[in-house]
């Protein structure tokens, strides 16, 4: 029977954990991967003592704090479910079963599919949802970066050093996301931004040779050849496993500010609750929040 089990290691997971390990807890770690989405981020800039960092070198600087502690880790262990009864909360993976005193919900959010035609056929055969992570593969090569946000600024910032045309295709009016990325982005000479426009379907044969876009105004469709398109239309939450507790409408578990969630010993953190804004550091922040948390609620047990 363990103090803690926390779900997750990235920035939220990775900092309970810390904080758990220095107040010397008994507790496990469980998580499909290590830096979750810090680790496909590519420059960061506004992560507070790092001018400049890149995702991926974020991500490692996470894992060696943590592994300084000699933290119990189950990696590339996938959660099922979360379920408690009698005062138990039973982790049941795809592997194993573990039983703790309380959880601490920290699984962060997945890329969210277009469902479109060639989608599911061409996925790691020219399209991907991780410009940090395999932009690299498409050097000197033109290619289509879907979305309008943040995540597809950043991406088309990594690209337009890589590849040799970038195509941002975006369903809203204008793109959005930070003014400053917005202005890098838009003064490129690289760049040609489609803007209420929406992607109807990937093709290829082996690999993706390009796209079908259409005008939302006008219906006119178009065929952009391009070898690589990087999905980045957002995130949802790694949630499922989570039966019994409360989320919003978009399936984010719902925490109050001790990030407790509705079940009694489960605390939730990081983009897989309904707290706003994600961003790394704070769910840095409502990582060890949620166990400074933890511990009080488990002293008074």
């Amino acid at each position: 029977m363990l103090d803690l089990i926390i779900i997750g290691a990235g920035p939220a997971g990775i900092t309970a954990s810390v904080y758990a390990a220095r107040k010397k807890m008994n507790f496990l770690v469980i998580s499909k991967d290590i830096g979750g989405q810090a680790a496909w981020s590519g420059d960061i800039e506004n992560y507070t003592g790092y001018q400049f960092i890149s995702g991926p070198e974020l991500a490692q600087k996470f894992e060696e704090h943590m592994r300084k502690y000699s933290i119990a880790v189950k990696e590339s262990e996938e959660v099922a479910l979360v379920e408690k009864s009698d005062e138990v909360i039973k982790v049941v993976t795809l592997k194993s079963e573990y039983e703790a005193r309380s959880v601490i919900i920290a699984s962060g959010k997945r890329s969210r599919e277009l469902g479109i035609p060639g989608e599911k056929e061409f996925k790691n055969k020219g399209l991907t949802y991780c410009a940090t992570c395999d932009g690299p593969l498409f050097a000197g090569k033109d290619v289509a970066i879907i979305g309008g946000g943040n995540s597809a600024l950043d991406a088309a910032l990594q690209m337009i050093g890589i590849g040799t045309k970038v195509y941002i295709i975006n369903n809203m009016d204008i793109l959005g996301g930070d003014a400053v990325m917005r202005h890098k982005v838009e003064e490129n000479v690289k760049v040609k931004v489609f803007n209420k426009t929406q992607v109807t379907a990937v093709l290829g044969e082996k690999m993706v040779t390009g796209i079908r876009i259409q005008n939302r105004d006008n219906h006119a469709e178009e065929l952009v050849p391009v070898e690589g398109v990087f999905v980045e239309i957002g995130l949802e939450p790694n949630s499922e496993f989570a039966k019994g507790i409360a989320k919003n409408e978009h399936a984010e578990i719902k925490v109050n500010a001790y990030n407790e969630t509705n079940v009694t010993g489960i605390f939730a953190a990081g983009d897989v609750t309904d707290v706003p804004e994600k961003q790394i550091i704070i769910a840095a922040g409502e990582g060890s929040k949620a166990l400074l948390s933890v511990f009080r609620y488990l002293a008074k047990q």
